[in-house]
């Protein structure tokens, strides 16, 4: 079978990838402000700004001084990253992961819509609870369901076992703001990642993921 011939160019456009990516970092860097994060969390802003294509995206980030160590530490011990939603896990880039960590979303199990309905909350948060044995040291990423963030932390003032990290970055409008308002000054003492507003989501959240699971850009 032979190979498809390219079509003939009629744009003038970067087709290097290497390029491309060198360049998309160079830009980020140019157009962002990094200032009021601790340094460690340059790298993963850039990569969220990448994410995203919102180079304001800076200007509402918060990032805990020690949520980058904590992060990278625990995947690097081989510690599970738990997600609200497939989107989330399916975007987190394997051959990044230190340990080939798994990466776990309950979403689909068969007990979660009857958990659901009994607990009187989302699917995406009900989820959570049945991964409440993986939470020991895990790094949570929440990118899609403000309902799975209060849930979380609902979970953890309860006395659920501690995360090493949470990525907490919901998107919507209702709900998303306040979760991640919570996540901020919830008295958990676990190292988190979020972004205020509405903004958020599963490639935001992904993004993040990526940039702890490896220092390499």
């Amino acid at each position: 079978m032979s190979l498809p011939a390219r079509p003939p160019r009629r744009y003038d456009y970067v087709d290097d990838g290497a390029a491309i990516y060198d360049e998309s970092f160079a830009t980020i860097r140019r157009e962002a402000s990094f200032d009021h994060l601790p340094p460690d969390a340059e790298r993963v802003a850039v990569r969220m700004v990448h994410g995203t294509g919102q180079t304001d995206l800076t200007r509402d980030l918060v990032v805990h001084p020690r949520l980058v160590a904590a992060a990278r530490t625990a995947l690097e011990a081989g510690a599970p990253i738990i997600t609200d939603a497939h989107m989330v896990a399916s975007g987190v880039t394997r051959a990044r992961l230190p340990r080939d960590n798994d990466v776990l979303c309950a979403l689909r199990d068969p007990e979660v819509p009857a958990l659901a309905r009994t607990m009187s909350t989302t699917r995406s948060a009900a989820a959570l609870s049945l991964l409440a044995d993986r939470l020991d040291g895990a790094v949570v990423a929440i990118g899609n369901a403000p309902t799975a963030l209060f849930h979380l932390l609902e979970m953890l003032l309860d006395g659920a076992p501690r995360p090493a990290a949470i990525v907490g970055v919901p998107v919507g409008f209702i709900g998303a703001t306040e979760s991640k308002q919570a996540l901020e000054e919830a008295p958990i003492d676990v190292p988190f990642l979020t972004v205020r507003g509405r903004r958020g989501g599963s490639a935001m959240a992904a993004s993040a993921l990526n940039a702890l699971a490896q220092e390499r850009e």
